[in-house]
């Protein structure tokens, strides 16, 4: 098989899975479009929308020192936290946390993917089920989604203990809301856009199957039910985190 169609040739709107998927799409796509409902994309989304800067970084310790050298603060994971340092992949956390103005955010999955992807130069939007039909609007208005112009969404996963990709319930209903937004593109969707979108007719409630998903009731359970609230408050936001030069801003 020729690897030119793993890109999804031929169509405006495309959907792929994870790393691998992002840099596939990323060769041939004018922009990418990344989800990770929990928690990635929704932290984004949320300190964004209160003015801050956000640096996607692969998950690791290195993160403190990139943040020293951009003069950045960087987030913590969840257990972390503490008073003087509140500031985590958590958009409960981050919802109160005082405002910097600019925070590395590391993360295994969506920020190690925006991170990967910004080095490609494509403008890179940050998606969740909170702003899934500002990104759709934004995305048409600039008139993406032509065959020549095509859009790729990337729905990030989680990781199973061996590092391998797990498809997640989340990120394929984050995907397939953004892929509801940008229904009747010029381009069309591809089949694998077309299939992910299907999700999305048969959930008839979001909200109630990401809580209910082994992501979601794992959030819950390690006392993070508020991470989980915040994202499956669907359309409550217009903020459209763009990722240009490395940073995450509002547009």
């Amino acid at each position: 098989m020729s690897a030119a169609v793993h890109t999804q040739p031929g169509t405006g709107a495309r959907f792929d899975w994870g790393l691998a998927g992002a840099a596939e799409l990323g060769r041939v796509c004018a922009v990418l479009v990344v989800v990770d409902v929990l928690s990635f994309t929704t932290s984004v989304e949320v300190a964004v929308a209160r003015g801050v800067r956000v640096h996607p970084f692969p998950w690791g310790e290195q993160a403190a020192d990139y943040a020293l050298r951009v003069g950045a603060v960087a987030a913590v994971g969840r257990r972390q936290v503490t008073p003087d340092h509140p500031w985590s992949l958590s958009p409960a956390a981050l919802r109160t946390a005082p405002v910097v103005s600019d925070l590395v955010l590391p993360s295994p999955n969506g920020s190690a993917i925006c991170a990967a992807a910004s080095a490609t130069g494509l403008p890179v939007v940050a998606a969740c089920l909170r702003n899934a039909d500002a990104v759709g609007h934004w995305l048409r208005e600039r008139g993406y989604g032509t065959v020549d112009a095509p859009i790729g969404v990337v729905a990030s996963g989680e990781r199973w203990p061996d590092g391998s990709l797990r498809p997640s319930v989340e990120d394929q209903l984050g995907a397939a809301s953004v892929l509801d937004a940008l229904s009747g593109v010029p381009g069309g969707l591809s089949v694998e856009a077309a299939m992910a979108l299907a999700a999305l007719a048969s959930t008839p409630d979001v909200p109630a199957a990401v809580r209910g998903c082994v992501s979601g009731r794992e959030l819950v359970e390690r006392g993070f039910a508020g991470d989980v609230d915040i994202a499956v408050e669907v359309g409550v936001s217009a903020v459209v985190p763009v990722l240009r030069h490395g940073v995450f801003s509002a547009i």
